[in-house]
């Protein structure tokens, strides 16, 4: 059943890839300008300076928003989970998080790039700031719809706090949680082809701008290409830890 499952998403995966890229080829031929290169240009291109110019572009992009992601998740679903099992606790902090979260935190941008330099760690604690506040919301508010049922039968066993969340509240809330990473995912690499078009020199997103500014037009759509498909793999992964980790879901 389940290679069957896979087998039809295969093709599935293969049909949307043969669309997206036939429905390129017929806007490239209806516009006849070099800003928008047929998609075999484009991957002719990305096969030749894959090694020598992408690769390394892609290795610190994938360390950036890997990095973030690991460091928002470590800091939010442990803070989320506990706001959403303690309803003083989340009292007190809803105000500031109703007034924080709205912020677009891109604004902080030009502050976080003076106080930690344009490195690797001010990109980093901009994308986790982003994607925290996706996954605590998230968490919170799963933590708190956790039918009371489930809790009051593992608290009549004398369990302590610690039992509780990592045995209930937590596996309860897991789908959420990688729910909100799925959608912080596409943010974090939204969030990332900003901050590596300032004051850097490394990354997709900063290949992808100077190739748009030399007006090679072919490279350009090679790293749209690459940074399209480490979103792929990086969305996968979050599937396959859905399957591996919460396999009630689904059953």
């Amino acid at each position: 059943m389940y290679l069957k499952k896979l087998s039809s998403q295969t093709i599935i995966t293969v049909l949307t890839i043969v669309f997206i890229f036939s429905s390129w080829h017929l806007l490239a031929l209806a516009l006849q300008t070099p800003a928008l290169p047929p998609p075999w240009e484009a991957l002719k291109t990305l096969k030749v300076i894959f090694g020598s110019e992408i690769a390394s572009h892609l290795g610190v992009s994938l360390y950036r928003v890997m990095v973030s992601l690991i460091i928002a998740t470590v800091l939010a679903v442990p803070l989320g989970l506990f706001l959403g099992k303690n309803r003083g606790a989340d009292q007190i902090s809803a105000p500031l998080i109703y007034l924080t979260y709205p912020i677009p935190k891109v604004v902080f941008l030009p502050i976080i790039l003076i106080l930690l330099g344009i490195g690797n760690l001010s990109k980093i604690v901009l994308i986790t700031l982003v994607v925290f506040y996706q996954i605590l919301v998230t968490t919170r508010d799963a933590a708190r719809n956790l039918a009371k049922e489930y809790v009051l039968s593992v608290e009549s066993l004398k369990a302590n706090d610690w039992v509780i969340y990592w045995h209930v509240y937590f596996p309860a809330c897991l789908p959420a949680i990688l729910t909100s990473l799925r959608i912080g995912l596409g943010t974090a690499l939204a969030v990332l082809f900003l901050v590596e078009t300032y004051a850097t020199r490394e990354g997709i997103g900063f290949f992808i701008m100077d190739s748009w500014s030399s007006l090679a037009y072919d490279k350009m759509f090679a790293g749209i290409i690459v940074m399209g498909l480490m979103g792929f793999v990086l969305y996968l992964l979050l599937d396959g830890c859905e399957r591996v980790f919460c396999r009630w879901v689904n059953s």
